[in-house]
């Protein structure tokens, strides 16, 4: 992935899309940051999982900012950062819709045999390992509590 990202930094370049090549960039340095440790957070070898949860920070950053310049007025602002939302969400796998997310919950509380509210932190620890960057885990939990009433 992060071949994919360096090469599509230099296509950007090349190309002369300036919004497209700052928010590689920013994607960049934000992998960068993460591998020496920047803020506290100890050095990590970064591989696909790594940049794929970097990348859903960076799109919910993004989307909290577009709430806050659309309640302030600032449609131009916001607009860029929709705009940044598409190009790292290129990125990311394929997102599970809510029927599909639904049939996961549903298969996975079968499969382990969780019976009540009792269970919802080893189902939810199970979902996070095998649908990671493909579920909204918020929504899946209001399933996952709708299941297990």
């Amino acid at each position: 992935m992060r071949a994919r990202i360096n090469q599509d930094v230099k296509d950007a370049m090349k190309s002369g899309d300036k919004a497209r090549l700052a928010t590689l960039r920013l994607l960049t340095a934000a992998i960068k940051d993460r591998e020496i440790g920047v803020g506290g957070q100890a050095p990590v070898e970064v591989g696909d999982t790594e940049v794929v949860a970097i990348l859903q920070k960076m799109v919910k950053q993004r989307r909290e900012s577009i709430t806050t310049y659309e309640g302030a007025g600032r449609t131009d602002l916001a607009d860029k950062e929709k705009a940044e939302i598409a190009v790292l969400e290129t990125y990311l796998p394929k997102q599970l819709d809510e029927a599909a997310t639904k049939a996961a919950v549903a298969a996975l509380v079968a499969e382990l045999g969780a019976a009540g509210p009792k269970d919802m932190g080893r189902v939810m620890g199970a979902m996070k390992e095998r649908f990671a960057g493909q579920m909204d885990f918020g929504k899946a939990s209001g399933v996952l509590k709708e299941l297990l009433k």
